[in-house]
């Protein structure tokens, strides 16, 4: 955002003509050359624009090649990360799929069943917004849209599956 855009939006927001809920780039360690992810053992490098992490209160960090093997490791924690507890996360973070900037898991959209093809087949594509999602959905093909909370063992299943 450009220091006028942000200059005026400021100004409209402080006169309370518009409420602004800018979009948020986490800022969160990045994977190293050879971390690898912890579910299916890929190289995460090798694939930025796909990143999702799982964050400690420790600061340690684990990171997946996309969302669906987060999700994967979250719903098997202790296979995945032994001595790592579910209430000792601090953040989840997977990469928006339009702008590549890191995203509060929790508060994305997922699309599921689309044309977009992950580093490990078909993927979970994480979204900034619902209308981001819909209209992913309406050009790629894709069948679903779901929420952090919708999302269960069951539905990655179908989806390693190409069963949408």
């Amino acid at each position: 955002m450009t220091i006028m855009l942000r200059y005026w939006l400021t100004m409209l927001a402080a006169f309370g003509f518009v409420a602004i809920a800018a979009a948020q780039d986490i800022k969160v360690p990045q994977p190293g050359a050879k971390d690898l992810c912890p579910v299916c053992g890929m190289l995460i490098s090798k694939y930025p624009n796909w990143t999702a992490k799982v964050i400690y209160r420790d600061k340690s960090a684990h990171f997946f090649d996309g969302a669906k093997d987060m999700f994967k490791y979250l719903n098997e924690l202790e296979k995945y990360a032994t001595g790592h507890r579910k209430e000792n996360i601090s953040e989840l973070v997977v990469t928006e799929f339009y702008g590549l900037t890191k995203i509060d898991a929790r508060k994305a959209f997922y699309v599921s069943g689309s044309d977009v093809l992950g580093p490990m087949g078909h993927e979970l594509i994480p979204l900034e917004t619902r209308a981001d999602a819909e209209e992913f959905l309406k050009d790629h093909k894709g069948k679903q849209i779901y929420t952090f909370e919708q999302i269960t063992p069951e539905l990655i299943t179908k989806i390693d599956n190409g069963k949408f």
